[in-house]
């Protein structure tokens, strides 16, 4: 088993990284969010691409090798403690083939993103890097959340603090039970997506699954897809995130599709894309009390 990797906490006075990976980025938002990382003692500096747009394809934040660079740059300059993303979006899959994800692994350091960053979240924590999924540095939004801010300073400050993922989350007993193991996962449509794929890493262990704008048909292909590939094999427990702005009929299909794993799950937790996102540490060991609702969290004290 690959050992686990918890990057060192940050401090007041280290300086961060921005990127983006994937989508265009609002420079609006942008500068609000790092205002946010700059009130806990943060020096921010944002790479060359985030805002250069791409000429042919505006779904884009920048040309590939040109995100994959500044991912790069940003990830082996000693100088940066933390790399964030600026948002999602899509695009993280089209800059993989340029990134070398053990030369990053190397240099461990704490790396922030959610959604479309799933895609780079996967292969960091199937190498052992403890990663976290939570609110992006443009997520004007989640950063103005009181709670959710909080939760995602104290994971890169003080992760001692941090006893319980779960905590004001909302969760919800669907099936009872004790579940142990690393907390994998992420966004259903990319791990779906990465199935024959180099990068692809099927979990051991505790999965966390959120999703956004899939209607209920979208979401049954995306979970038979991972379930016909043996995705959920060797998983111990499930916690569902929210699977905002979904259609009618969500919540009872993705119960019918994973009910029958017979393994501890908990609907409703605040983790995806409301406004309130709860970051969680991707890559380390948890314990899934389903019947509490609880996700209580190992070795993050000692980072």
């Amino acid at each position: 088993m690959t050992d686990v990797v918890v990057p060192q906490r940050l401090r007041s006075g280290d300086r961060v990284a921005v990127v983006a990976p994937s989508g265009p980025v609002d420079a609006s938002r942008l500068d609000a969010g790092v205002v946010h990382l700059r009130s806990w003692g943060l020096e921010v500096d944002v790479m060359p691409s985030v805002l250069a747009g791409h000429e042919r394809f505006k779904y884009l934040a920048a040309d590939d090798k040109a995100r994959a660079e500044d991912l790069r740059n940003a990830w082996l300059d000693p100088r940066y403690a933390a790399v964030f993303c600026a948002r999602g979006g899509y695009g993280v899959q089209r800059l993989l083939e340029y990134v070398d994800v053990d030369e990053l692994v190397a240099v461990p350091k704490w790396f922030v993103g959610f959604s479309d960053i799933t895609a780079l979240h996967e292969p960091l924590n199937a190498r052992g890097l403890v990663t976290v999924h939570g609110p992006m540095a443009a997520a004007v939004e989640q950063l103005d959340t009181d709670a959710g801010r909080e939760r995602l300073r104290a994971l890169l400050f003080e992760p001692e603090t941090v006893t319980d993922l779960l905590a004001q989350a909302g969760a919800r007993t669907v099936v009872d039970g004790v579940a142990e193991g690393l907390l994998r996962g992420g966004n259903l449509a990319l791990l779906a997506a990465s199935i024959g794929t180099p990068t692809y890493a099927p979990p051991v262990g505790v999965v966390v699954l959120e999703e956004v704008n899939e209607e209920a048909y979208q979401a049954d292909r995306l979970l038979t897809q991972l379930l016909r590939a043996g995705w959920f094999e060797q998983v111990t427990g499930l916690v569902i995130g929210d699977f905002s702005k979904g259609g009618e009929g969500l919540d009872d299909t993705i119960r019918e599709r994973l009910e029958p794993l017979d393994v501890p799950t908990v609907e409703g937790a605040a983790i995806g894309h409301e406004a309130l996102n709860l970051a969680v540490p991707l890559g380390l060991p948890v314990r899934l009390d389903a019947t509490a609702g609880s996700l209580i969290p190992s070795g993050l004290a000692g980072s």
